[in-house]
Formats: structure tokens, sequence, C-alpha cells
């Protein structure tokens, strides 16, 4: 029986982007099924004092969630894991700039509504973008951010990897977290970070 993995990324997010590339890496060696959605670190950090350069970057974040959030309402989930696919890896193997040109190349090259560069730059569709973002973000609290991971009915944050597993080695870390989500009392595991998101 296929497992529905539903798991919830700002595009802009190097963490989010690393847990996705596993999660696909996931389908291959397990019965699982994996259905991106659209949070947005800009929602999750409004009203917030934050430090100067992470509120740029903040700022920033909004134009690529809005236009990943039009993908899926324009063309379906499919089109969004396929957006999600390029965006990111312009954004972040190819360190391309987080901008307006980079969206709109991304948007192109998967066959994408051009508008949709356009309708992003403006907060018409910020009350859709919201409730995705609540509807990942809610069962796991606002002291967390992305990626979010929903399975059998359980939501945790993370995890936060790097570099991505590959082959089996992904299946097992899968079938670990699956258990842990599984246990409604878990809530934490957690050690510092030593290396930063390796992209390979």
């Amino acid at each position: 029986m296929t497992t529905q993995v539903d798991m919830w990324f700002d595009p802009t997010c190097p963490w989010a982007w690393m847990t996705s590339r596993w999660l696909l890496e996931v389908e291959k060696v397990r019965d699982v099924k994996v259905t991106f959605h659209v949070m947005s670190l800009s929602v999750l950090n409004e009203g917030r004092d934050l430090p100067a350069d992470y509120r740029a970057h903040i700022d920033q974040a909004w134009l690529p969630a809005r236009a990943s959030l039009l993908v899926e309402e324009r063309h379906g989930s499919d089109k969004l894991a396929e957006f999600y696919t390029e965006l990111g890896t312009r954004f972040h193997p190819g360190e391309e700039p987080k901008t307006l040109e980079t969206v709109q190349a991304a948007l192109e090259a998967v066959g994408a509504d051009a508008d949709i560069a356009e309708i992003a730059q403006t907060d018409a569709n910020d009350e859709n973008l919201r409730r995705s973002h609540h509807e990942g973000m809610d069962p796991v609290g606002d002291e967390v951010g992305t990626p979010v991971i929903r399975v059998n009915g359980m939501s945790l944050f993370g995890p936060v990897i790097s570099p991505a597993p590959k082959g089996e080695e992904a299946g097992d870390l899968f079938d670990g977290f699956v258990k842990v989500t599984a246990y409604p009392g878990f809530f934490e595991l957690k050690r510092t970070r030593t290396v930063g998101p390796i992209f390979d």
C-alpha cells in the first residue's frame, strides 16, 4: 500500500531543498508518493524582530513562494514538484540570485503561465498562501520553519540533513522517520549542525 507523504517547503530554504531531494530518492526505494506544498518563511516571520541580513532574505522570499503556490493552483501538484526542482536547482546548487528574472526563467523552463511572475510580485493571492502555510505549519507550531513533513496523519519539522542520502540509505532514514513520527508523544531530536548544505 502506497504511503502518502506531504512536505511543506519554502523555495528559498536550502535545508528544505536537501530534504526534498531525499524524499524524491525515497520514492525510488519505498512505496511512497510525495506531494509538495508551499509554506512561506515570509509569512512565518511577519511581525518578528529579525537581524537585518535575515530580514533582507525574508523580504526576498515572498516572490518565489507566491509563484510556487500559483503554479500549484494553475497547473497542479505534479507541476509544482517540477517547478520546485527547476527553481531550487537554480537557487541552491546553481547559486542563481533569488530575483524576478530567475523565477521567470524557471516558469518558462517548466512551461508554466508567464503571468504568474507578474501576479507573484503583488499580495493578490496572499490569503491562499497563508492558508497553504498554516495547513502545514499549524500542526507543528511556530517555533520551527521548513521542512515540515506529514506522514500517516502526523507532522514533524525536519529532518535537517546534509547531504541527502541516496538509495537504501535514503529508505532506511525514511523508515526511522516514520517510526518516530508515529508516536504522538515524540517532539524533538537535535544536534548541532557541523556542515552546511552539501549539494551533490
